[in-house]
């Protein structure tokens, strides 16, 4: 969980070339603020963040009970979601809704040591970028740099969490249930990749929420280092 800590307080930073010039112009011994605290804050902001909003995922109903990251049914299978419940399958169409979430909640703590590699390889030119950056620098940042390692780590667990949870089986009844009525055009998806990408997009839809939260507001920056560091933001 400490691991995850680190990802997020990277946030508050905005670019402008006025900061540019004051993050030159800093001495890197003995001055105020060296290149290598800039470095470290950021990184301490990116852990912070993590463990903060990552590890919210990473739990039963993580996924399914946000609504900014609940798992829904692809556009092309939602015709199956509503004729189930059309014809009074409710139960089992919430249930294949259900483990599609259940499978992303299972993946996510694998994402933890995949943000800590990646935040101990950020360079200071990495840290400078982020910090004279957009709004979403470190987000943007992490997705760079984490995507295709967690996409490689996140499909076999979704695919073995399928089994785990009995999402195979649910599916194969949801599927066959829908199957069997007269007239719908059959269907016979494979989800794991689907729902690989929405665990993604959930992972960095909450990573985006703590950087805001940090660059916007003072109070978020809980150590001395972190105030000190994003205050060249403000001081802008």
């Amino acid at each position: 969980m400490k691991k995850i800590l680190l990802v997020f307080t990277i946030v508050q930073l905005t670019a402008c070339s006025e900061l540019q010039q004051v993050i030159n112009q800093l001495p890197t011994n003995g001055g105020v603020i060296t290149n290598d605290q800039i470095g470290n804050g950021l990184k301490e902001a990116l852990n912070n963040g993590i463990t903060k909003q990552v590890t919210k995922l990473a739990v039963e109903d993580g996924f399914y009970k946000n609504e900014l990251t609940r798992i829904l049914l692809p556009e092309e299978l939602q015709k199956v979601d509503n004729t189930l419940r059309n014809i009074g399958l409710t139960k089992l169409a919430d249930e294949g809704l259900k483990v599609l979430n259940r499978a992303a909640e299972d993946a996510v703590s694998e994402a933890i040591p995949i943000f800590v590699d990646a935040i101990k390889g950020m360079s200071f030119n990495d840290a400078k970028n982020i910090l004279l950056g957009d709004k979403n620098a470190a987000t943007n940042y992490l997705k760079t740099t984490t995507t295709e390692a967690l996409t490689q780590k996140f499909n076999p667990i979704i695919q073995s969490s399928f089994q785990k949870v009995g999402a195979d089986k649910i599916w194969s009844e949801l599927i066959t249930k829908y199957n069997s009525v007269p007239l719908v055009k059959k269907v016979n998806p494979d989800l794991t990749d689907y729902v690989t990408g929405e665990a993604l997009k959930g992972v960095f839809t909450m990573v985006e929420i703590e950087e805001k939260e940090i660059r916007e507001k003072v109070a978020s920056r809980t150590s001395d280092l972190l105030k000190k560091v994003f205050a060249l933001q403000d001081n802008k």
